[in-house]
């Protein structure tokens, strides 16, 4: 009976070729549906379980990639590429183009496979020890373009059914033309190359690139472009030739020292400038930074003066304490014993030329921390305490008139 069924069923789809035809390509198309499924729900999944049981596949990189998916594609297209030239009734033209376009269906997904693993590899690569110094994620971009390329060369000659190689003599006479479509990718992975191999920039250092309001950290490095998050979190991307062309600071330099400079000045009244008396000597000698400072330079004053023999009579030719000299000694010997100074970099107190904004006693020095807000904080306890204790040494800070000191003049004259 069942011979009978299929004989007849052979004898009426001979009958009827369309439909024989139609039945065929349905046929084929289910077998290309079941083998995806079957290579996707078995041996995909055994081939993930098996790479996730190893060392590399506990990466999480690893166990989210897809280009082992990806590469399970390839199985339908194969099976419709082959499968067609069973069908008969199906034309050369038809089953021709139905080669070529499975073929380059074929190549597409194997390059999307690889540009897959080549992301897997930088990801994996920016874990290690050594991302932040030598980046790859240029050179992998790069990779990804010599893969496409290959991969669209191979692409057109699987649909026009000719040799790749027709098409590789032609690129000759198209070298110009190419020059010119990647002249951004050329110079970008030039300055890449000059970036890495003179480490240049590395993801985590702070630039400053004010011609393009950059001023941040690097958070990516790619083939065109590089990335700085600026300070107020607002992104910056600057093309990556960049670096090699224009100016810009790289404050890595004083990161890896361990001390970031303070180079700040107390602007002081010149009028609040004056040689110490005696009474105000024993004020400052309560001061126990100033106390060997006091003894010391009064002992060096003393020596110098008795050698003026009766020019020394006159106090105008004598030399004398003078309270801006004492304040500096005492800003130099408070910045020593500071626990948040720098004790073996540069440490300077020194006055600036006096202009109409007042004498500039600039403090040089260096925190023993390069973190933003440690730093921002022991500047102002320095800073703090130097306008606090001012007064002691009878010097002023200088500022200009407000609004409430010239009112407070024209009520004194109102007064009077």
């Amino acid at each position: 009976m069942l011979d009978f069924d299929i004989s007849a069923l052979q004898s009426w789809l001979e009958q009827h070729p369309e439909t024989r035809l139609w039945l065929s390509l349905g046929v084929l198309l289910l077998v290309a549906w079941f083998s995806n499924l079957i290579v996707k729900k078995v041996l995909i999944r055994g081939i993930i379980r098996a790479l996730r049981a190893s060392a590399y596949g506990q990466h999480q990189v690893i166990q989210h990639s897809a280009f082992i998916s990806r590469l399970a594609n390839i199985v339908p297209a194969l099976v419709i590429s082959k499968g067609i030239t069973l069908i008969d009734g199906v034309s050369e033209t038809v089953t021709t183009i139905v080669v070529n376009v499975c073929n380059a269906f074929v190549v597409l997904t194997v390059a999307l496979a690889i540009a897959n693993i080549l992301t897997l590899v930088n990801a994996i690569y920016e874990q290690g020890p050594d991302a932040k110094t030598k980046p790859i994620k240029g050179y992998v971009q790069v990779l990804k373009i010599v893969v496409f390329t290959i991969a669209l060369i191979l692409m057109i000659a699987a649909l026009v059914d000719r040799s790749p190689l027709i098409l590789l003599s032609g690129l000759g006479a198209m070298a110009a033309v190419l020059m010119l479509i990647f002249q951004d990718t050329i110079l970008s992975l030039v300055a890449s190359v000059q970036i890495s191999s003179n480490d240049v920039i590395r993801v985590g250092d702070w630039v400053e690139m004010p011609q393009l309001n950059a001023d941040g950290d690097v958070i990516d490095i790619a083939l065109h472009t590089v990335k700085v998050q600026n300070w107020d979190k607002t992104i910056t991307t600057i093309p990556t030739r960049r670096f090699m062309t224009d100016a810009f600071k790289n404050w890595r330099g004083m990161q890896q020292s361990g001390g970031r400079r303070i180079k700040r000045s107390l602007m002081l009244d010149q009028q609040s400038v004056h040689f110490l008396d005696a009474d105000e000597r024993k004020h400052l000698n309560r001061f126990s930074l100033l106390q060997d400072y006091l003894a010391e330079k009064q002992r060096e004053i003393d020596s110098w003066n008795s050698q003026l023999a009766e020019q020394g009579k006159e106090p105008v030719n004598t030399r004398r304490i003078t309270n801006i000299g004492t304040f500096r000694a005492y800003v130099q010997r408070y910045l020593a014993s500071h626990a948040g100074v720098h004790q073996h970099m540069t440490l300077m107190v020194r006055q600036l030329a006096p202009g109409a904004d007042g004498l500039p006693l600039e403090i040089y020095c260096f925190t023993n921390t390069t973190a933003w807000l440690a730093y921002e904080g022991i500047q102002s306890d320095i800073f703090d305490h130097l306008l606090a204790i001012l007064p002691e040494f009878g010097l002023r800070v200088y500022q200009h008139p407000s609004g409430m000191d010239i009112r407070a003049i024209q009520l004194s004259g109102q007064r009077d």
